[in-house]
């Protein structure tokens, strides 16, 4: 399988690139192909220009590219930090110029586009990887966990993956390194599960 693989977090030394490295390398023991994304390192804009907001508006060579991975992959693998409740703002811009009419989901004809769309996207399952600093009953209670809402509901089932897995790790900042690596542990199985050894790999 073909694995799409986005990081969204600045740091270099963060947590969510210790997530994103072992995603990484579980995969490439199952024997997947992976399509590796950092997009702070990458520099990604996230700043959706007019003139791209047409469905065959012409594109920049680099969201051009990323919307082929995003629509070659068989599986797609999301790590990024809840910030406010949503993605980092790279994230949601990296969202709003690659899943496009189009390439992520299309209106059947003579729906001028209030009607529901068939997703696109060939990937059968999707996995997110969160990390948060909020106690996970505070969230839950207080802020009702919007972000399972977006990724599960608003982004994949409205572009045809039907398979979905969310995982939220915190508390992060008060985390030991003990802990971390428990759920980097958690991490592996959770990536095993969902995207198992192909066969013939070593």
């Amino acid at each position: 399988m073909q694995i799409l693989v986005v990081l969204g977090h600045p740091g270099r030394e963060s947590f969510n690139r210790a997530i994103a490295q072992r995603v990484l390398a579980t995969l490439h023991d199952a024997g997947h192909r992976t399509i590796w994304h950092d997009l702070y390192a990458e520099g990604f804009d996230p700043a959706l220009p007019p003139a791209e907001l047409g469905k065959d508006a012409p594109l920049p060579e680099e969201v051009e590219g990323h919307c082929r991975d995003l629509a070659a992959a068989d599986g797609i693998i999301v790590i990024h930090p809840n910030w406010w409740g949503q993605p980092p703002a790279i994230v949601k811009g990296w969202i709003d110029r690659t899943f496009r009419q189009g390439t992520a989901y299309r209106y059947l004809p003579g729906d001028a586009g209030d009607g529901v769309p068939v997703g696109l996207l060939r990937a059968g399952t999707a996995v997110v990887l969160n990390t948060s600093d909020t106690p996970e009953a505070r969230e839950l209670s207080v802020f009702g966990d919007p972000l399972e809402t977006l990724w599960r509901k608003c982004i994949f089932e409205f572009c045809g993956v039907r398979r979905f897995f969310r995982r939220m790790f915190g508390v992060v900042v008060t985390s030991a390194p003990e802990q971390r690596a428990v759920w980097l542990a958690e991490v592996e199985e959770i990536i095993r599960y969902y995207f198992p050894k192909e066969s013939g790999a070593c």
